[in-house]
């Protein structure tokens, strides 16, 4: 199974693709997409036009995506609100289903605490997908723990050991 974990924003759109093969995850891709345009509108149109061409590319099995979260800032958790609709209008138009899950379950799924830092899941990351580096940038990271979360919600993989 392929899953494509997206950590949406309005100027890079983090994505991390992985594997579940024989009770093991496999990182197959991770990136960016950085948004372009000098408004809002151009920068979701390319954000958009970008994730699209990560889902053609590599044809997943379905998304993994963070709910949305609110934040003290009312413009910022509207301007996630509108780059995770770009996220489910892409995967809807080719018929991928998206799971979705809190930052919260996120962070328990990879680390094993609700609570987990940035850094401790990024080193977690590294460690469960057997990676030489920690993925960078920060987008792409989280876009690879959305998809081990999801992973691990199946039961595609058995307990998330570090070898």
């Amino acid at each position: 199974m392929k899953i494509l974990g997206v950590d949406p924003g309005t100027r890079f759109v983090g994505f991390g693709l992985v594997r579940s093969k024989l009770g093991s995850l496999q990182s197959e891709d991770y990136g960016v997409v950085v948004a372009q345009g000098a408004d809002l509108a151009h920068r979701l149109r390319s954000a958009f036009e970008g994730i699209g061409e990560v889902m053609d590319r590599h044809r997943p099995d379905c998304v993994s995506l963070e709910e949305v979260f609110f934040s003290k800032n009312v413009q910022t958790t509207v301007k996630l609100g509108e780059a995770r609709g770009l996220v489910l209008v892409a995967a809807c138009l080719r018929d991928i289903p998206v799971h979705e899950y809190s930052p919260a379950s996120v962070k328990k799924a990879v680390v094993g605490s609700g609570q987990a830092s940035k850094i401790q899941v990024q080193l977690m990351v590294r460690a469960v997908l057997r990676l030489s580096e920690t993925p960078r940038p920060d987008h792409a990271a989280d876009a690879l723990a959305l998809a081990i979360c999801h992973a691990h919600r199946l039961g595609a993989v058995g307990a998330l050991r570090v070898r």
